[in-house]
């Protein structure tokens, strides 16, 4: 299902009752801990989360670090911050031990 070193690489699949037959192709949402190692951060007018991701890891697909560390933001996908200007966010440390990219 997931690459090797992929953050979804152990995500159990969609099973049925019995556990054994897929209910359909994919994996369950992967468990995410509590950020480790994060610096608060005020959103601004234009922020995005790729900008932020390309500014604090410089690699701007390190997006979900960042959103991963805020559920409160509903939709990351969009990577607008446009709803949450004003609000301090959590910009976790770039990579955790054991943790696929």
């Amino acid at each position: 299902m997931a690459t090797k070193s992929s953050r979804y690489q152990n995500v159990r699949p969609f099973t049925g009752q019995d556990d054994k037959a897929p209910l359909f192709k994919g994996g369950r949402a992967r468990d995410i801990g509590p950020a480790a190692g994060v610096l608060e951060y005020t959103v601004k007018a234009d922020d995005r989360l790729d900008l932020l991701a390309l500014y604090f890891y410089v690699d701007s697909r390190m997006w979900w670090r960042i959103l991963d560390a805020n559920p409160e933001i509903v939709f990351g996908p969009d990577l607008s911050l446009e709803e949450s200007i004003g609000a301090t966010i959590l910009i976790p440390r770039a990579t955790e031990p054991g943790a696929g990219r």
